[in-house]
């Protein structure tokens, strides 16, 4: 969605990263969204930060490089850049997810199978 201004609206970055989060969750851990949820495993988010460079406007293409900053025991640091078609920076995020149980959405650890394929995905 964009604005009157015809630049994207700034909530849907943190859309266009949950998608792009959710889509590399099977490339990164083996394993897909749906299936990890029907494990009763969920990673919402805790904390945000972003800093908007430059106006992602309509009609361009969006770039995502996303890795994983820090893996804790109980939360994930993922890191988001946001490139238009000519390499222009145009966000840069930081988002906190923390592992729950999906029954009770008590905070759990990450299981060490996921944990290690998260440590992998660094930013190179």
């Amino acid at each position: 969605m964009v604005d009157v201004a015809k630049i994207v609206y700034y909530p849907e970055y943190f859309d266009l990263a949950h998608r792009f989060f959710e889509e590399s969750l099977v490339e990164i851990c083996g394993i897909g969204y749906p299936e990890l949820m029907n494990q009763k495993i969920g990673f919402p988010v805790v904390q945000t930060e972003a800093k908007h460079t430059a106006p992602l406007r309509y009609g361009d293409d969006i770039v995502c490089t996303l890795w994983v900053e820090k893996v804790g025991d109980k939360s994930c640091t993922w890191r988001y850049k946001f490139a238009n078609q000519n390499g222009l920076l145009v966000w840069d995020a930081r988002v906190i997810t923390v592992c729950v149980d999906l029954d009770n959405f008590e905070s759990m650890s990450i299981p060490n199978e996921l944990a290690d394929s998260l440590r992998a995905c660094g930013e190179d």
